[in-house]
């Protein structure tokens, strides 16, 4: 693939999740990287290491401090603190260390390679000074990528709490965005979330996360995951990913619970996170649930083809403040979806039409959409035949990074 524009570009990127990680945020601004360096723009990482979301170092990694090359993208690795117990405060601490543990390579990176945009993802916005710096040091254009409003999710978790330290937080957050001079997030309530904190329309952008096409169904390697979890022919509700605060995975649990006398349904959860030895403690003695480790990416498309229906809970209280990554994969997987949300959020608008979605919560109105979808042949065909055709439309990976790419070359 070659540049859409005039020159190539140059472009720092500053951020705190990238590779080896399969979930969250660090797949995709390492594809985001690797893409505009196959269309050959030059691009150079700042990243931490590895962690995500076990929250423990990833093994065989580069060492700290030194520059390597990864597909195409200079990647040079920060050591920072990665707390075993994420509380409110250790995410603060793990947060700020990343931050200063980027200072010296970011500003290093930007007198070397002078690029014209410094681009930098929050989580964790207290990366966001590193960057501007950086950007001074080489007189280029800042974009700040809104993936998670970090600050409003953390009390909305629960995280954090307080209403003085609430307005602090969150007036230094737009003071945090105002300096950027293109803000972007990956919804269009978000994009209109960031307008609501003061950023000028003409500033913003919507930078969508997509699908991943090397995800698609593979029903042969589904058929091994049902050898090896001896599942036989019994319907499978699953959910994979991160299993934190945000998610309010223990619907899944309550949901499981209410339908624990079908023989002919499992509840399958894959994933990893702070809550799940909380998780398998909620799980012990439900015969119709099984609980395994995050899957590997190349089996992912086997995962994805598993599933009679996807479960995609959400605390109601972190609506719009995200938007969950892992949804693009399973629309893309032609199956139907299960989800919570609140009517008018941004993740009811993505699963209308594509599964049922359930007000927050409630486990019983999720257990009988889950009994629905799994009852009605017809209905779950077509729900998620939909789903893989919204993939395609609003989730193209190619359509999403060339219109991005577009977007970089008017601003500089």
């Amino acid at each position: 693939m070659t540049t859409g524009l005039a020159a190539p570009l140059r472009l720092l990127v500053i951020g705190l999740n990238y590779t080896p990680e399969q979930v969250g945020i660090g797949p995709y601004t390492a594809g985001l990287c690797e893409a505009l360096a196959g269309f050959g723009h030059t691009v150079e990482v700042v990243a931490g290491a590895a962690y995500y979301p076990e929250w423990r170092r990833h093994p065989g990694q580069p060492r700290s401090g030194r520059r390597w090359v990864e597909n195409g993208v200079g990647v040079t690795r920060c050591r920072h603190f990665i707390p075993a117990r994420p509380t409110g405060l250790k995410r603060i601490l793990h947060l700020a260390s990343f931050s200063l543990a980027a200072l010296i390579p970011a500003l290093r990176t930007a007198r070397r390679l002078r690029p014209q945009v410094v681009f930098t993802v929050a989580p964790s916005l207290l990366g966001v000074p590193i960057a501007w710096l950086a950007a001074r040091v080489a007189g280029a254009k800042l974009w700040i990528h809104v993936q998670d409003f970090e600050v409003e999710a953390a009390f909305a978790t629960g995280l954090m709490g307080g209403n003085l330290l609430s307005r602090i937080a969150r007036d230094f957050e737009n003071r945090l965005l105002g300096l950027g001079t293109i803000v972007s997030a990956i919804s269009p309530q978000m994009v209109a979330r960031l307008e609501a904190k003061g950023v000028p329309p003409a500033r913003v952008y919507e930078l969508r996360n997509w699908a991943n096409a090397s995800f698609a169904p593979d029903p042969e390697d589904a058929d091994r995951y049902r050898r090896e979890w001896q599942l036989g022919t019994r319907k499978v509700a699953l959910y994979s990913g991160n299993i934190a605060n945000k998610q309010g995975i223990e619907l899944v649990v309550a949901a499981a619970r209410l339908l624990q006398a079908r023989e002919d349904l499992v509840f399958v959860i894959c994933g990893e996170g702070p809550n799940r030895e909380r998780l398998a403690g909620l799980c012990a003695g439900l015969g119709n649930v099984q609980l395994h480790g995050l899957q590997p990416a190349e089996r992912m498309g086997g995962l994805l083809a598993l599933a009679t229906v996807h479960l995609l809970p959400q605390i109601p209280a972190a609506a719009d403040l995200v938007l969950p990554s892992k949804l693009t994969n399973m629309l893309l997987s032609g199956k139907p979806v299960a989800a919570t949300a609140s009517p008018g959020t941004g993740l009811a608008g993505e699963v209308e039409g594509c599964g049922i979605v359930t007000a927050p919560g409630d486990a019983a109105a999720f257990a009988a959409a889950i009994a629905r979808l799994a009852d009605d042949s017809d209905l779950a065909a077509a729900l998620g035949q939909a789903g893989a055709r919204r993939a395609g439309e609003r989730w193209n990976r190619e359509a999403i990074l060339r219109r991005f790419e577009a977007r970089l070359g008017k601003l500089i």
